[in-house]
């Protein structure tokens, strides 16, 4: 019988919740099933929560509670507003079953620490990362001897850094210590500082038609060019299902952390250029 997911969104009619569905049933042959589903409210002028459900044969429940009891494994949603995470996590992370969150995390660092720290109290293993983490081009890079990385993607900071800074701080570590804007008007570019004097510049192009890529340098001379990042959501689904599977967390607490401590400081940069904000 096929373990059941159950989803908690903000609301459900977005990009994830209309395509995990099928991705995971893709990804496992039916070993796990998209079963329940509960959301705050309805997307204003999109689907309604009963026709997400219809359309896609899920059970709808009237609360958070309802779907941790119901569930074996659960994914907290709401990719497009984080700032509800807060919120949805509580008792899913209270829960003690298998939880991934959707990017991005959070939108603080303390908000990050706190959750991580309410999850561990629970004994609930959970994670929470950008896909783009499970590129098949990130996964033979040497991680040693990196001492400089000049990364490009498409989209604006706000949305879109987590799907440059994960890679980053795989790369990296989760030693970042300040950042400063550099870009010009839509063209959002970020000086990054990690301990020992490693450095990364990470620019945004807009909505124009630009890959995630990279140029990886290391202190021997070596440049490593990473041109696109593929076949990140088939990986990351597979390895979310490993998870709950196995409980084996595929992103690391104190990365994911950093990672979160380096939006809320992108934030304040872009708000103050030229000037360097500590993570």
């Amino acid at each position: 019988m096929a373990k059941k997911i159950g989803f908690i969104d903000y609301y459900l009619d977005e990009w994830h919740a209309l395509n995990y569905p099928q991705f995971i049933k893709d990804a496992t042959d039916g070993e796990f099933e998209v079963a329940y589903a509960y959301a705050e409210m309805d997307k204003p002028g999109g689907m309604t929560t009963d026709q997400w459900c219809e359309k896609y044969g899920v059970q709808r429940l009237d609360s958070i509670d309802e779907v941790v009891e119901k569930s074996d494994c659960i994914i907290v949603l709401s990719p497009d507003n984080p700032e509800r995470h807060w919120d949805l996590c509580q008792k899913p992370l209270s829960s003690g079953k298998r939880v991934y969150v959707d990017k991005t995390f959070a939108l603080e660092k303390s908000t990050a620490e706190a959750l991580v720290k309410l999850a561990e109290d629970n004994n609930t293993p959970f994670f929470s990362t950008s896909a783009l983490r499970f590129a098949d081009e990130l996964k033979d890079v040497d991680r040693e001897g990196i001492c400089f990385i000049n990364s490009r993607g498409p989209g604006n900071f706000d949305t879109y850094s987590i799907h440059q800074i994960e890679p980053i701080v795989v790369l990296m570590g989760s030693k970042a210590k300040r950042i400063m804007s550099v870009g010009s008007g839509k063209y959002e570019s970020m000086v990054i500082e990690f301990e020992d004097n490693r450095s990364i510049v990470m620019s945004h192009y807009g909505w124009t038609n630009v890959d995630f890529s990279m140029l990886v340098n290391y202190e021997d001379g070596r440049t490593v060019s990473i041109p696109q990042m593929s076949n990140t959501f088939p990986n990351f689904i597979k390895a979310m299902c490993d998870f709950f599977k196995t409980g084996d967390i595929k992103a690391a607490h104190d990365e994911t952390v950093a990672i979160m401590g380096i939006i809320e400081a992108g934030n304040k940069a872009l708000a103050n250029p030229n000037t360097w904000i500590e993570i």
